[in-house]
């Protein structure tokens, strides 16, 4: 798999990182946030969590169904319930999974305010995904795997979104042209741009918080 920013076992057969796979739930829409120079907690309330609700957690050793995501578990909540994020910081970067991909619109604008960089990418059961990069809060990308030629789009892009989409490279699908995007893209290049080329393991190792979004919040 021609995917050079992510070292033996930190991929699954199809290119999604390992460490989203074991977080998500099997339904298979989620999103990821990253941001550089935002705590967990701020990067929280930019995605409308309300800060009462935040709290510290570990996630557990196993979940109860294969429709509950790690960090919902977590919470003894429910599939179906809305979201649950999990947010974690390694190095400079902030990331929040966000595990049914409720908070997508927008996210990537209001995370990179005052001056910061952002990336939002979302990828649904259906196959739809995109990302986002913005700075200082105003959209500078989006992308849509399907319409990306990486020949062709690679070398307008800003140089660290550029050099995150070389590391993310390209899935080996039977039923993609080679060369061609594949949709788990976006979740590649958001890592690669967050240093996130992790497994589950290394992400029990970090602090961690949990919130819950729901369509009245």
């Amino acid at each position: 798999m021609p995917t050079p920013g992510f070292p033996p076992h930190t991929l699954d057969a199809e290119g999604l990182p390992v460490w989203i796979r074991d977080l998500a739930s099997s339904i298979g829409n989620h999103s990821l946030h990253v941001v550089r120079g935002l705590e967990p907690g701020r990067a929280l309330e930019a995605l409308g969590v309300l800060a009462g609700s935040v709290r510290p957690g570990e996630l557990p050793a196993g979940r109860p169904d294969e429709l509950t995501s790690l960090p919902a578990a977590a919470l003894g909540a429910d599939a179906g319930e809305g979201a649950t994020l999990l947010a974690g910081r390694v190095g400079e970067w902030t990331f929040v999974y966000d595990d049914s991909g409720y908070t997508f619109d927008g996210t990537a604008e209001a995370l990179s305010g005052d001056g910061r960089t952002a990336v939002t990418t979302v990828h649904t059961v259906n196959g739809h995904a995109d990302l986002t990069y913005a700075v200082d809060g105003e959209e500078v990308e989006t992308i849509v795997p399907e319409d990306f030629d990486p020949a062709e789009d690679l070398p307008h892009l800003p140089a660290e979104l550029r050099t995150a989409f070389e590391a993310a490279g390209v899935a080996e699908w039977d039923d993609l042209e080679p060369g061609r995007p594949d949709t788990l893209v976006g979740m590649r290049a958001a890592c690669a741009l967050a240093g996130l080329a992790l497994t589950l393991d290394d992400i029990r190792r970090l602090p961690l918080l949990l919130a819950r979004r729901t369509e009245g919040d």
